[in-house]
């Protein structure tokens, strides 16, 4: 089982969604995925962490602003939270949330590349990110889809030292993101079917068993299909919004190679 207990400094170690309606989403997904939703309480911003067989997969939390769009965040884990906001400054992001402590568990912060998309920091203390991963009903892909693909390369090299690995995906360039000889996340130019008024975005995958099935039972329960499945090198794929507007996606992923 896919268990971790710590992240390197540079790979995405932890999820969580921005809701409208945090009791609504904590059932969608609480019942899409077989999470149980714990609400940490006061002193946590009534915090939602998702678990999946007593292991952390997400949080959920209310958005800070009306008007504030519903959306999931990727956070990628980092050594010093202050001297990489700092960077990410000088390499041209929008801060959204300068680096503050979360409690006595982490340091987080939260930026937009200079292509738009938001991103955010985890500098763990106590709370290393997802206890579980990689495996149906946790995270196990994250994906930048941005319409400024050389300039996320410069950012994205200089601020956590990714190195781009261009691929041919089916007849299109794909970016796979490397931290040393590892892959851990993708970057594609943005579909053209995306309405021009999307930004840039992370967009986070989660593994399931059944693709097809798990669209009709997130459907079924008030989400909406923006690509519906498909299969794809890596897998069987689909594309969704949940009720809230939030857009994630799911995936069966096939073996690899061996």
């Amino acid at each position: 089982m896919p268990e971790f207990t710590s992240y390197p400094a540079g790979s995405p170690s932890w999820v969580d969604h921005a809701a409208k309606d945090v009791e609504v989403s904590n059932s969608f997904y609480s019942g899409l995925f077989g999470w149980k939703a714990e609400d940490q309480g006061e002193e946590m911003g009534h915090y939602t962490i998702f678990s999946k067989g007593g292991k952390t997969v997400a949080g959920n939390m209310a958005v800070m602003t009306d008007g504030q769009p519903s959306a999931w965040v990727t956070y990628v884990s980092v050594n010093d939270a202050d001297a990489t906001t700092d960077l990410a400054k000088k390499a041209g992001a929008s801060v959204f949330v300068e680096p503050m402590d979360v409690a006595d568990i982490g340091r987080m912060a939260l930026f937009a590349d200079p292509t738009g998309a938001a991103i955010g920091l985890w500098q763990a203390k106590t709370f290393h990110g997802a206890e579980l991963a990689n495996e149906p009903g946790s995270f196990v892909w994250n994906e930048l889809n941005t319409r400024e693909v050389p300039a996320a390369k410069a950012f994205y090299t200089e601020v956590f030292g990714w190195k781009p690995n261009d691929m041919d995906m089916g007849g299109m360039s794909y970016t796979e993101w490397r931290l040393g000889d590892k892959p851990v996340a993708g970057m594609q130019v943005m579909p053209e079917m995306v309405p021009a008024g999307v930004p840039a975005h992370w967009l986070v995958y989660f593994a399931v068993d059944d693709t097809d099935a798990t669209v009709s039972k997130a459907t079924n329960t008030g989400a909406t299909t923006l690509v519906p499945p498909m299969d794809i090198p890596p897998g069987r794929f689909a594309v969704l919004s949940d009720a809230d507007g939030a857009a994630f996606a799911v995936i069966k992923t096939r073996p690899m190679a061996t």
